[in-house]
This record gives C-alpha cells, sequence and structure tokens, in this order.
C-alpha cells in the first residue's frame, strides 16, 4: 500500500514540474527553473511583473493563500486566458 502512494505521488509530482517546466519555456525563462524551489518562485513573479518582495507574502500563513490566487490569475491574464482559467491553476 505505501509503495503505491509513492508511485502515485511521484507520478503527481513529475506531472507538476513538467507543467510548469513548460510555462517557463513558453515565457521564455528557462525551464530548469521549475525544480528550484525559491527561484521559482521569483521567475514567476517577474512572469507576472510583480515585485519580488512577493516573497515574502508566500512565507505569510493565510496570506500566502491570497496571494497565490492573485499570482496565479495575472500568470494566466499573461497568457491571455482567463480568470476563471487562473483559478483553475489555482485548484
Amino acid at each position: 500500500m505505501g509503495v503505491i502512494f509513492v508511485l502515485m505521488s511521484l507520478a503527481i509530482a513529475v506531472l507538476l514540474i513538467a507543467g510548469i517546466w513548460k510555462t517557463f519555456e513558453k515565457a521564455g525563462k528557462p525551464g530548469w527553473a521549475a525544480i528550484v524551489p525559491i527561484y521559482n518562485l521569483v521567475v514567476i513573479l517577474e512572469i507576472v511583473r510583480k515585485p519580488l518582495w512577493w516573497i515574502l507574502l508566500f512565507l505569510i500563513p493565510i496570506a500566502n493563500i491570497v496571494v497565490a490566487i492573485i499570482v496565479y490569475i495575472e500568470l494566466a491574464k499573461c497568457f491571455g486566458k482567463s480568470t476563471g482559467f487562473g483559478l483553475g491553476l489555482v485548484f
């Protein structure tokens, strides 16, 4: 049972990394940045044109949820998608 859980978790992680990697490449940023923990936030903030001090907001409980929603909605808009698509990115 534990092995199946680990394999499923690994598969989900690989899919998430692949999705972020392709997003970064479409934005003209290096794809490898998707696997570097803090640097991927820096790159996402650069894409959505938000100041780097917003990284601190990701460290505050509850505020990080609000900031993530705002950032992903802006990320969707940067690629010409709707607000609903941005909310889909959050969930």
